[in-house]
């Protein structure tokens, strides 16, 4: 039945509009690896401009891999199958690099899973001069690349379009015919701003557990790697490379406008690592506008900040004009016009997404959200005046200094949103038909100030999301989702971990991914990577990376926040 899988793939191209197939030959051929299925990583527009930019090079040949469904995961190796890209279907082995693009640190399973099927040794100093280069960048590495170190090659730290140019030039110079794959790795690491080789650093531990220091085995090499970023974002456009029928984005031109935020939530690790602020300009946007309504798709438009864009109007309105369709994801509160929601509105939106984060305005002050009380009622109000009749809300539990009073003002919201109507102009009264409540956990990420503080624990953050989910049972028109907290102990431990998580992340694969037996096989207990408090003058597993925000920064607004705890507050 190997065939069935091997149509089934071919069958995905057909459906596809925009890819590339290159005729193999002497070009430098990279299989692009997005550790989750075909519709989800299709979707990441991340990806795409990879994709995009590496066949782009005329020595490039660049090619795509997918984590395959469940369904067909027993196809490839040790089953009759080794894992192949989409376009050619050669097996990964025939690469000469394989390049992860890595956005969320619950795929990391998955990474392991596909070097498996591709018959690829896990372990980076177990593979030899045969097996390919295994590559790893996006925003995951940019954070915190060491729980995946013993696995990668060779990591790209900072933004694809100020690396690969660079990476590429570095990479196809010619080397003497010696050279061996470690020779060409530390060519990398010296003249690539931005590349890390995790097996030239060694890190050295205190004998309580925390980082004493991390050292690269030749000093000529740089202590600190500096993260990468595109200084001109005029100079190239972000937007849908191969579109699909079989993404949940299918029907969407996706086009980014935005790049870094300028707000400095203290939980958001986009807006720390993304920075600075960046806005595309209306007339490159206009281009990339027209490329998308010209195959009739709706336009969405994407960036860290979409609401900040001081032309946002200007360019709904250019959509408009040549009658498309808007999409966008979630919008800032306090920048609902009634301007901008007709413009919405007319786009075809019906549904907006908005974040308040947090119940009370003491959380909402202590992780520098920036909007008030007044500012949510009349954003609601705005809602409703323009015909926006369902909503959604994000809120985020488990934030520092959390107490059970900022689990009530939670519910007091979304009940006050409920409850909200405007005057009658007809029979049925206006109020939001439909409110769903998305409650996430906060989570501590590297690059920000709160990453000093642990993560809640699992029972803790149940009983929170019950309460909230209690509190409005049997009301049909507000729907509370929430991921288990067990997902979120896990992404933790992979966002804040060192080079030692790596041992767990492998035992977990070995253990098909059954925790308990994984976590007999560790060294040391995971609970020291999610639950401790961190001090702020420890050296962090990421302290090695300069993200061109200085750590005193992140300490100020770590300190700062304390003013805001219940204590200081009664």
């Amino acid at each position: 039945m190997s065939w069935a899988v091997k149509k089934k793939y071919k069958d995905l191209l057909t459906r596809e509009d925009g890819y590339e197939k290159k005729l193999w030959g002497n070009s430098l051929s990279i299989c692009l690896a997005y550790p989750n299925q075909y519709r989800t990583g299709m979707d990441n527009l991340g990806f795409q401009t990879v994709y995009s930019l590496l066949n782009q090079h005329p020595s490039v040949l660049c090619e795509r891999v997918f984590l395959p469904e469940p369904g067909d995961e027993g196809y490839f190796a040790p089953g009759p199958l080794s894992l192949f890209s989409l376009e050619s279907q050669k097996p990964l082995r025939d690469f000469d690099i394989i390049a992860f693009s890595i956005s969320f640190e619950n795929d990391y399973p998955h990474i392991l899973k596909m070097l498996d099927m591709a018959g690829i040794k896990l372990l980076a100093h177990e593979r030899d001069e045969s097996d390919p280069v295994i590559i790893g960048g996006g925003i995951c590495i940019t954070m915190n690349p060491e729980p995946l170190a013993d696995f990668f090659d060779l990591f790209l730290i900072g933004e694809a379009e100020a690396m690969l140019p660079e990476f590429l030039s570095t990479l196809l110079r010619t080397g003497n015919a010696e050279e061996t794959k470690q020779d060409k790795l530390l060519r990398l690491q010296m003249h690539v701003p931005g590349a890390y080789v995790p097996s030239l650093y060694s890190v050295r531990y205190r004998t309580d557990g925390p980082i004493r220091e991390v050292v690269p085995h030749d000093p000529s090499l740089p202590r600190k790697i500096s993260k990468q970023w595109a200084r001109d974002i005029q100079a190239f456009a972000t937007e849908t490379v191969i579109s699909s029928p079989d993404t949940d984005f299918g029907t969407m031109f996706l086009t980014e406008i935005s790049r870094g935020c300028a707000r400095g939530c203290r939980f958001c690790a986009a807006g720390y690592l993304y920075r600075p602020s960046r806005f595309r300009k209306r007339g490159n946007l206009e281009k990339s506008i027209t490329r998308g309504l010209t195959t009739g798709k709706k336009i969405g438009l994407l960036g860290t900040a979409v609401s900040d864009h001081p032309e946002l109007i200007d360019i709904c309105r250019y959509i408009l004009s040549r009658q498309g369709k808007i999409g966008a994801g979630s919008f800032r509160l306090d920048q609902l016009t009634p301007t901008l929601l007709a413009l919405l509105k007319a786009g075809g939106i019906e549904t907006l997404a908005l974040a308040p984060e947090a119940g009370s305005q003491r959380l909402r002050d202590l992780i520098r959200k920036g909007i008030q009380d007044e500012d949510i009622i009349r954003g609601a109000i705005n809602l409703l005046e323009n015909g926006f009749f369902h909503v959604r809300l994000y809120f985020m539990v488990g934030l520092p200094t959390e107490t059970t009073a900022d689990i009530e003002a939670i519910i007091e919201l979304i009940t006050r949103l409920a409850q909200l109507s405007l005057p009658a102009t007809g029979p049925r009264e206006i109020r939001f038909r439909r409110i769903t409540v998305s409650i996430n956990q906060f989570i501590p990420k590297a690059g920000t100030p709160f990453q000093w503080h642990p993560l809640e624990s699992i029972q803790t953050v149940k009983k929170k999301i019950r309460k909230i989910g209690d509190a409005f049972r049997g009301r049909g028109n507000i729907k509370i989702i929430a991921d288990p907290p067990k997902r979120n102990y896990l992404q933790a431990m992979l966002a804040m971990g060192d080079r030692r998580v790596g041992a767990l992340l492998l035992a977990l694969h070995r253990q098909r991914g059954v925790w308990s037996k994984a976590l007999k096989k560790d060294p040391i207990p995971p609970d020291f990577f999610v639950y401790r408090r961190r001090d702020t003058a420890e050296t962090l597993p990421w302290d090695f990376i300069d993200t061109g925000v200085p750590k005193a920064v992140l300490i100020r607004e770590f300190q700062a926040a304390q003013q805001f705890s219940p204590e200081k507050n009664c």
